[in-house]
């Protein structure tokens, strides 16, 4: 799917869920990693990421793209259109838009590193190294160890 295609999906969507017309600028963004998609209010245009179509397929990037519509139109509207705003949850709820998007399986999710307590055997995984003359268990403030897998 190029971004002509998208385009074409996201004004029959918007047409169909929200009964409004999409007149701006949807596109893939290849360098999003960590979110499926995200709407840019100063330029009106909205950003999907490719590896949600290719790793879970059209049914996913639907829903990020009625998410972002939400965004789109209550912006255009003039209405709160932010994640705490009512006008936005309200029209979420009204489209069946999703909240969030499902965590792509290719982001590695495991922590690089692992800590057990020497005191009480308690493990702590972290995503960043620890300082283990700085730091201790939270739990019986006993010294901790690097484990090695």
């Amino acid at each position: 799917m190029n971004n002509e295609q998208l385009l074409e999906w996201t004004k029959e969507i918007s047409s169909s869920q929200f009964s409004r017309e999409f007149k701006d600028d949807i596109r893939f963004n290849n360098r999003l990693r960590t979110t499926g998609g995200r709407y840019i209010p100063r330029e009106r245009r909205i950003e999907i990421n490719p590896s949600y179509l290719k790793e879970w397929g059209e049914k996913e990037v639907e829903g990020i793209i009625k998410h972002e519509l939400c965004h789109y139109h209550l912006h255009v509207e003039g209405k709160g259109f932010n994640h705490r705003d009512a006008e936005f949850r309200k029209l979420m709820k009204e489209t069946d838009a999703p909240r969030h998007c499902t965590p792509l399986p290719s982001i590695k999710e495991h922590p690089a590193h692992k800590y057990r307590c020497q005191k009480c055997h308690q493990l702590y995984k972290r995503k960043r190294r620890v300082n283990t003359d700085k730091y201790r268990c939270g739990k019986c403030k006993g010294f901790l160890k690097k484990v090695e897998e």
